[in-house]
């Protein structure tokens, strides 16, 4: 492949995009993959389509990985050795990082000096390795948090685990390493600021997107069909990992108290995932809810969807839901909208960007059930509103694609590729700024480098 303009020699060639404890491979919903994976893979390809190689690092998590998978045109896997396959916990992974980076770095050595133009790094673990790797290589770093630990502890869910002050460290460090900072919303920008003491002057905004072509209105019917709901049935969705941050208990509480007012009521809640993170010590915890609740005949559990047969379920629903605790963005948000059904979300994080209060769907403002009830029954009686909103949440869903993420990723891509030859032509030191506190020492799963 050759430079999408030569002109312009800020735009990489080869970019090595890190993602340590999560592979665009996995099916979201269902342990560590969620809505990273689909972004890493849908930036990853839309980068391709614009005359950028794309090389994908990730941990493999089974003998059975090949080394190298073509995800696409232009856009590699490669599956890592670093550590036991399974059994890790994502908390354990800081252990392995030494391994993840001998592996990244010894693929870099097969080639000559200057195989990669930039890295790019997804979650404080992978920006751990991208920081190492970008002083070896000396290229530029970008680094998107997705989630950011300061902003979780701050809204945990009743009995969720904190993220550990390592972790906080870890974002810390990466924050003031990477020479950009990519964040999913204006909020997000405004955290990494102010909780992190990021340079506001290195933070670019770029939305995340949505396939809108697979994403899009088709026949709600026909949909329904394909996932054996009843055509006169009002389908409330959660789609997601099944865990305390994700809040799917709400939505099976808020049913709960909606069919305790009018018990003639045709609601049914689809639960569509797997469990993860701390759900994973209760799996069967919505299960046991929704039978102490008394709504297990109006409650059926999915696994994780394809995407093509996810685009069926976002169709086939009147609403859904989106309770979470904390969310940098909300892909399923927005995925949704595109296929034409309005989401109720809680007004946290992103997720305010990516629903427009009384226009494409609702925004709560807590985690009551009393006022989970009270906004989803508001649409239960209403199904003119239902179809309002959601033929305008079709409509602002247009807005949001992986085409304009990529040119976001690549305008980001030429602001740090621009100030790293800057640097080295003014012979300053690479090193970005760092908070006071910070030497240059660094640890890597408890190894000094």
């Amino acid at each position: 492949m050759h430079n999408p303009d030569p002109e312009n020699a800020a735009i990489p060639r080869r970019v090595a995009l890190v993602s340590v404890h999560t592979s665009p491979l996995a099916q979201p919903g269902t342990g560590d993959a969620g809505g990273m994976n689909v972004y890493v893979l849908q930036t990853a390809k839309e980068l391709a389509l614009r005359g950028v190689e794309v090389e994908i690092f990730t941990r493999a998590t089974a003998s059975s990985d090949e080394p190298v998978v073509e995800a696409a045109p232009g856009v590699l896997v490669r599956n890592v050795v670093a550590g036991p396959f399974e059994g890790l916990d994502k908390r354990d992974l800081p252990t392995q990082l030494c391994a993840f980076v001998a592996g990244v770095l010894r693929e870099e050595a097969r080639h000559a000096p200057g195989y990669y133009d930039l890295v790019h790094s997804h979650y404080w673990l992978s920006g751990q390795v991208g920081w190492l790797a970008r002083d070896r290589w000396n290229v530029p770093l970008v680094h998107t948090a997705h989630t950011l630990a300061a902003v979780k502890n701050a809204s945990l869910a009743e009995g969720d685990t904190p993220e550990p002050a390592a972790r906080v460290i870890g974002e810390q460090q990466v924050v003031a390493e990477a020479d950009r900072l990519v964040a999913n919303t204006d909020e997000e920008s405004r955290q990494l600021v102010g909780l992190y003491g990021a340079d506001p002057s290195r933070v670019d905004v770029v939305a995340p997107g949505a396939d809108l072509h697979r994403y899009a209105p088709g026949d709600r019917d026909a949909s329904r069909r394909a996932i054996g709901v009843a055509p006169d049935e009002f389908v409330v969705t959660f789609v997601g990992r099944i865990q305390p941050l994700k809040a799917p208990d709400v939505l099976l509480r808020a049913a709960a108290a909606l069919v305790a007012n009018d018990p003639s009521s045709r609601l049914r809640v689809l639960v569509v995932g797997g469990p993860s993170g701390s759900g994973l010590a209760r799996p069967d915890s919505l299960i046991d809810l929704a039978r102490s609740l008394g709504i297990s005949g109006r409650v059926t559990f999915l696994p994780p969807q394809t995407p093509d047969r996810l685009a069926d379920v976002y169709r086939a629903s009147d609403v859904v839901a989106v309770p979470s605790y904390s969310e940098s963005f909300g892909l399923v948000a927005i995925e949704a909208q595109a296929c034409g059904t309005p989401v109720v979300a809680a007004d946290v994080g992103g997720l305010g960007v990516a629903v427009r209060d009384g226009e494409t769907g609702l925004l709560v403002d807590s985690h009551r059930i009393d006022d989970w009830a009270r906004a989803l029954g508001s649409l239960v009686d209403d199904p003119a509103a239902v179809e309002r909103l959601g033929a305008a949440a079709a409509r602002h869903a247009e807005g949001f694609s992986w085409a304009r993420t990529a040119q976001g990723l690549l305008a980001s891509y030429a602001r740090a590729t621009t100030d790293h030859r800057e640097l080295r032509t003014t012979g300053e030191s690479f090193a970005p700024r760092r908070p006071r506190g910070l030497g240059r020492l660094r640890r890597i799963g408890g190894v000094r480098v």
